[in-house]
């Protein structure tokens, strides 16, 4: 057996059953996502929520996936049928591929590449894509309006997302993700991970990280009360159950990031008990939970705000931050806490 997986056929073997196991994860997380994000936002309005199907209602999720899967496929008469179709695979396929690289425990990743962040980074910024092609091929102009403001929103937060994570970039000094979580991993557990040197950016990450993936309070492309639902508007059945499942997979991978760049992945948070896995999902699953507060309990932003918050305080914020984490790595300041590279962990 040992032989055979150093072949050839065995190492393909072995890398596509590693990729079964990612995308198995992902796609049954995100069936209890959808039914979380529900659960807390029915909890917070004193609602019951989905709780007829299944015990609880968790197969709710499900039996929605199903009802989507074998509607028909309606695509509008003026539409550009080619792009239409392949828009929301786009959305999908771009939100699965970024998890190639990110490690859920030590050495357990797909793809263990010294640029992962870049990568990650660069798959996210090409979502956009799916979005303006869903909404120009629509041939309609409300997605075409809802499609425009999410590529501008887009764009406009990748950039102090960038910035923030430039500044644990310097902190490390390594672009992979087992180097920023061994960098990470100190005596004091919980103290020694990033959010504490990195504390205000924190917060800016985070909320960059709902306006990147338009969760409210940013949800403005697919705003129901001026936009009927966005880019969406023209979709139906399989092709929009795709835009949806790629909108929740890129949220669960903003909770991954959040994890990993701030909050030490799989590291334990207290130095008697084991690091595992275990650590990174339930991190993961704290910080949806975060998410699908702020959904249920914080008003919309007007469109102008929203970019004005982007421009004028998230991207000054964050550049000065750099030139500050840059200073703190140059002369090793407190304690070397921004130099991890130089004074070890």
């Amino acid at each position: 057996m040992a032989e055979f997986l150093t072949t050839p056929l065995g190492i393909l073997v072995t890398v596509a059953a590693q990729t079964l196991l990612v995308i198995g994860f992902v796609m049954i997380s995100l069936l209890f996502l959808v039914y979380g994000d529900r659960k807390i936002w029915a909890a917070v309005q004193l609602r019951r929520g989905p709780n007829v199907v299944g015990p609880w209602g968790l197969l709710q999720t499900v039996a929605d996936a199903l009802k989507y899967v074998v509607k028909e496929v309606i695509v509008p008469a003026g539409a550009d049928r080619t792009v239409f179709m392949l828009a929301p695979l786009t959305s999908f396929v771009l939100a699965m591929i970024a998890w190639a690289v990110i490690p859920f425990n030590d050495t357990w990743v797909l793809a263990d590449i010294n640029v992962a962040i870049l990568y990650v980074f660069a798959v996210s910024s090409l979502e956009v894509y799916g979005v303006i092609m869903g909404g120009w091929a629509s041939n309609s102009k409300y997605p075409f309006l809802g499609s425009l403001r999410s590529a501008a929103q887009m764009i406009s937060y990748e950039v102090s997302l960038g910035l923030i994570i430039i500044g644990v970039i310097i902190t490390t000094g390594s672009l992979n993700f087992g180097d920023i979580l061994r960098a990470q991993d100190g005596d004091w557990g919980f103290f020694s991970w990033y959010w504490l040197p990195h504390f205000p950016m924190v917060f800016l990450f985070f909320i960059s990280c709902l306006a990147e993936t338009n969760r409210p309070p940013f949800d403005l492309p697919e705003a129901e009360s001026e936009l009927v639902a966005g880019y969406q508007v023209e979709y139906s059945s399989t092709p929009f159950l795709l835009f949806m499942a790629g909108e929740y997979i890129a949220i669960f991978l903003m909770c991954a990031l959040t994890s990993l760049l701030f909050f030490g992945g799989w590291l334990s948070p207290v130095p008697f008990l084991p690091d595992g896995a275990i650590w990174m999902v339930l991190k993961m699953a704290f910080f949806f939970f975060l998410f699908a507060m702020v959904k249920a309990i914080v008003p919309r932003y007007r469109y102008d705000q929203l970019m004005r918050l982007g421009w004028k305080v998230f991207l000054p914020f964050s550049l000065a931050w750099v030139v500050l984490v840059s200073f703190f790595a140059k002369f090793e300041m407190f304690g070397g806490a921004y130099a991890r590279w130089a004074v070890g962990g």
